[in-house]
């Protein structure tokens, strides 16, 4: 039996799992939450209480990488509001430890934030120009990874991640003087997500950069206000004043490389 490592077993990590399982890997799962071991052990998962930080990681990661050839990294960074974080150090502290183990495939959960808003349309030969400090330092860590030869990196940049539970328009609800009516919108279902990361491993792609958005980008105010209609909530209100700055993030790679279809292509 295959073992898989996610490190980040959370909001999508969980998921993908329990996925992951069902096709019949064997899998490990890290949690910084005591309450979630048993969680994850219910689940059929093996848990590890892991925690990155800048300075150290804490944990058995020696036996959580034990007979794994596959980690998966999935630990978004911390960088809102006064509790910001050295995101890149946190990973290269785990660095020697994937190095010392049996991992050969490394597949780093990444985000769209490494592009800035000057390119209307976004493809993986667009060059990363971040202008956030978050997409500044995931950037910088996937070029640590990439760039290690002691394993391949496959690096997997989501758009804005919704699911069943999981909207935007539950914090945008009632609010004014909302800026970029116009501005497309790069989500991703939490169901695609899952079936993307599926893909690499079952068609064993590695060393790749993919960009994952779905391929409807209905303007900000006509997809929100829709869900607000859908969900029974306040309408939001947007600013017209000033023009809309915004990208359109391809996944086309997705579709031609990997063979995705998606299952939810218009959210």
């Amino acid at each position: 039996m295959t073992k898989i490592s996610i490190l980040g077993c959370g909001w999508l990590g969980f998921p993908l799992a329990k996925a992951l399982l069902s096709k019949g890997f064997s899998v490990n799962g890290s949690t910084t939450s005591t309450e979630k071991l048993a969680v994850l052990e219910n689940a059929g998962i093996e848990p590890f209480l892991i925690t990155l930080s800048e300075n150290k990681t804490t944990g058995n990661v020696t036996d959580f990488l034990k007979n794994t050839k596959t980690l998966i990294i999935d630990v978004p960074p911390k960088l809102r509001g006064s509790g910001t974080e050295n995101f890149v150090s946190k990973i290269r502290n785990v660095i020697p430890f994937i190095e010392k183990s049996s991992v050969e495939k490394v597949l780093f959960i990444s985000s769209t934030s490494v592009y800035n808003d000057d390119d209307a349309f976004v493809t993986e030969e667009t060059i990363a120009k971040p202008d956030t400090e978050g997409g500044k330092q995931l950037l910088e860590t996937e070029q640590l990874l990439q760039s290690n030869l002691n394993f391949k990196t496959t690096v997997l940049r989501f758009g804005g991640l919704i699911g069943e539970d999981r909207n935007p328009i539950k914090f945008l609800a009632g609010r004014e003087n909302l800026d970029n009516p116009d501005a497309p919108i790069n989500l991703i279902h939490q169901e695609d997500s899952v079936g993307i990361i599926l893909k690499i491993i079952e068609n064993d792609v590695w060393n790749e950069t993919f960009n994952a958005v779905a391929p409807s980008h209905p303007s900000r105010e006509r997809y929100y206000t829709q869900k607000a209609v859908d969900l029974n909530l306040v309408l939001p209100k947007f600013n017209h004043k000033n023009p809309s700055i915004g990208k359109t993030i391809l996944s086309t790679k997705i579709e031609t490389v990997l063979n995705y279809t998606f299952t939810k292509p218009n959210l």
